[in-house]
Order: structure tokens, then C-alpha cells, then sequence
């Protein structure tokens, strides 16, 4: 049994103190809860997108047809490339989902990022073939049919996108999901694709101006670059283990200065994302008189703070150091 004094309670064995106060410091209690493991609900989301995906290329081809407009069909490619992307979201999801395993000792969030790297070089592969169809149609111009109707079946699956898009983004971003984001991102450029479309071919069948159809269907590839490219560029980032965005860096320099004046210094400080889970890794410095007892404890409160301010699925890896040791700052670099 410990052998208790007035302050500290010592083991009989080592003789070294157990707590440096009589009572327990009080902490937080760590959370053992796998956030990931719901993960796998977002798959439905996935199949949300699949059933748009399917509605609006029956809906827009069925526009085309009547319409014989290039701006149409340049609409009715892009829910092709809708309907690749959130396949690819289906199995993405479902990877990502997965617990960490002996060989991915982090999980598998980071297989978000292939789908919407995937997404992001369908949408520029499609803006390709619209830009074909539509220079074609420039020196081979025809009348367009039936555009009341058709017209009003693109509006239709512009709805459908809507509302689907809607639904995406939001859980995308109460999830921490880049895969969801990246979907409904792209439905909502969909919609203002059709909207585009729609007024331009209006304009071309009420005035007679066939040359519109074909400029509108160039502008309309262009802005699907676009946004290729930044979902390209966002998904690259991630791969690349790119710092957390700056909204979370202040959150996280906060909570360090708090801290501060409990007596503990930091550096050192790396930050990255891998989807949903973010990570941070930094050093803290406490007094060389402190106890492992004390310091862990400070240390498991701040790595509980850095959570609950930051949301979502966070890991906190924190290196306790005494600050009075000269050592303590020759291991700031990251090839230390």
C-alpha cells in the first residue's frame, strides 16, 4: 500500500512521489468515442446524389431531343459527369468510413480526396467535349424546336439539382465531408449552367440569333473549368497536407495563450487535415519542477480544449518538454 504524508503520497517501492499534492488535480475526462464510426451513414447522401444524377440525365436529354439545342446537350453531358462523380462518392464514402486498421494506423478519411480529385478531372474532361460540340455547331448552325417544352424539362432537373445540392452541402459541411462539399459544389454550378442555358437558348428561339446557342454552351464549358480546377486544387491541398485554414489556427492560438498562463509555453505547432479528421501535433513546455502527474494533466485538458473548439473529428498529439532545458529547443524542426 502508498505511504501517505502531509502533501504527497509516495510508493513504497520507488520511493517516488505519485502526485505532488494531496489531492488529485482535476482534468477533463477524455472521450473514447470513435467519431468516425458514423461515418458510413453518408453513404446515403451518395445515393441521394446517384438518384438526381439519373433523374436530370433522363430530364435533359429528353431536352435536348426536343430541342436539337448544343446548349442543352452541353447540360445533359455534365449530368453524365454528375452521375461518375457521385458513384465515385459511393465508394469513396465507404473506404473512408472504414476503422483504422494495422496498415492505415490513421484511417482511411484521406480517400475523400480522390473523389473529388476524380470529380474535378470529369468536369474538365466534359467542359472538353462541350467546347467540341459547340464549335462544331458554330460553323454548322440549326433551328431550334419545340423550346417551350423543352425549356421546361431543363428547369425541372435544374430543380431536382437544387434541391439535391441543398441537402449535400449541408451535410457536407456539419460532417466535415470534402466528398459531399465537392458534390454539391458541382450541382450547384449544374444549376447555374442550366440557368445560363436556358436564357440562352431562350434569347436565340425568340430572336432568331442561332449563333447564341453555341456561345452560350463555350461559356457555360468555361465556367465548368473553373470549377474543376478549384476542386482539383482543394483536393491537391489535402493530399499535400496543407496547415488547417487560418479560422482554426486563431481558435488553436487562443486556447495556447490561455494556457500560457497556467505557467506552460508552446512550439513547434503542425496542423493538417485529412478530410473529416483534423490533426494537431505541438510541443508544450511546462516548468522542470512539475511532476508527469501535473504535466499530463494540463496537457490531456488543452488536447480537450483544442477539440471541443475546433469540432468535428480532431486529434491532438501533444510532446511535453521542460522548459528549462536547453534541449527543449532543438527539436522545434519538423526533421528533428
Amino acid at each position: 500500500m502508498p505511504v501517505s504524508g502531509r502533501f504527497t503520497t509516495f510508493s513504497p517501492i520507488l520511493n517516488f512521489p505519485l502526485y505532488k499534492y494531496h489531492i488529485q488535480m482535476p482534468h477533463k475526462q477524455a472521450e473514447h468515442t470513435d467519431l468516425m464510426r458514423n461515418r458510413s451513414s453518408l453513404t446515403r447522401f451518395a445515393w441521394l446524389s446517384i438518384a438526381a444524377a439519373f433523374t436530370t440525365i433522363a430530364l435533359k436529354t429528353g431536352a435536348y431531343l426536343l430541342t436539337d439545342s448544343v446548349g442543352l446537350l452541353s447540360d445533359a453531358l455534365e449530368s453524365l459527369v454528375n452521375l461518375a462523380g457521385a458513384i465515385m462518392a459511393l465508394i469513396v464514402l465507404t473506404i473512408a468510413a472504414r476503422p483504422a486498421d494495422d496498415i492505415h494506423v490513421y484511417g482511411h478519411s484521406k480517400a475523400e480526396y480522390f473523389a473529388s480529385v476524380t470529380e474535378g478531372l470529369l468536369i474538365l474532361g466534359a467542359s472538353i467535349g462541350i467546347i467540341s460540340a459547340a464549335i462544331n455547331r458554330l460553323f454548322q448552325p440549326r433551328e431550334l424546336e419545340q423550346l417551350g417544352l423543352g425549356l421546361g424539362v431543363s428547369i425541372a432537373a435544374s430543380m431536382v439539382n437544387f434541391t439535391v445540392a441543398r441537402v449535400l452541402l449541408r451535410a457536407g459541411k456539419d460532417r466535415r465531408s470534402i466528398t459531399l462539399e465537392a458534390d454539391a459544389y458541382h450541382l450547384m454550378t449544374d444549376v447555374w449552367t442550366s440557368a445560363g442555358v436556358v436564357g440562352g437558348v431562350a434569347i436565340a428561339g425568340f430572336t432568331g440569333w442561332s449563333i447564341l446557342d453555341p456561345l452560350v454552351a463555350i461559356a457555360v464549358a468555361l465556367n465548368i473549368i473553373w470549377t474543376g480546377i478549384r476542386l482539383v486544387s482543394r483536393s491537391v491541398a489535402g493530399l499535400m497536407d496543407a496547415a488547417l485554414p487560418g479560422p482554426e489556427q486563431t481558435l488553436i492560438q487562443n486556447i495556447m495563450e490561455k494556457y500560457q498562463g497556467k505557467g506552460v509555453t508552446f512550439h513547434a505547432l503542425r496542423t493538417r487535415q485529412a478530410a473529416a479528421r483534423q490533426f494537431v501535433s505541438v510541443h508544450m513546455l511546462v516548468p522542470g519542477d512539475w511532476t508527469v502527474h501535473d504535466a499530463h494533466h494540463v496537457a490531456e485538458d488543452f488536447e480537450a480544449d483544442i477539440r471541443e473548439a475546433l469540432g468535428g473529428v480532431v486529434t491532438v498529439f501533444t510532446h511535453l518538454e521542460p522548459m528549462e532545458d536547453e534541449l527543449s529547443m532543438e527539436d522545434i524542426f519538423l526533421d528533428r
